[in-house]
């Protein structure tokens, strides 16, 4: 399996640890967890809005990387993007948590640059 795939499974865990930050230091309610993450503020909020976004990313980059696949994408071009979009995702969420909103998206634009490249080499017009 190459490398791609396992990007995928990563991609699909990020949104849990950025959930997991935005749960820490204290006083979760796991009997009304969206109640309490809807009352967040600072870096813990941040961390939930990554959380979000780190899921509406996943889906796009997982069809990208299945799509490349099918259309036998050499497997060296499709993890070469699936390395540049898990470097970016990871710096977003961290750049999230830190508010440096600039840079954050700057980091989702390559992100996402990644999945559009995925689906031109499917298509092959690169």
């Amino acid at each position: 399996m190459h490398f791609a795939f396992w990007a995928v499974l990563v991609a699909a865990v990020l949104p849990i640890l950025w959930a997991g930050v935005a749960k820490s230091g204290g006083g979760y309610d796991n009997h009304a967890p969206r109640q309490y993450l809807d009352k967040l503020t600072g870096w813990r909020q941040r961390a939930q809005w990554a959380q979000q976004n780190a899921w509406e990313a996943l889906t796009p980059f997982a069809a990208g990387v299945i799509i490349a696949t099918l259309q036998q994408v050499p497997p060296e071009r499709i993890d070469a993007a699936a390395l540049v979009f898990l470097l970016a995702r990871v710096a977003h969420g961290f750049c999230y948590v830190a508010d440096k909103a600039t840079l954050r998206s700057l980091l989702w634009l390559l992100g996402f640059s990644t999945v559009v490249y995925l689906f031109l080499l499917a298509a092959h017009l690169l």
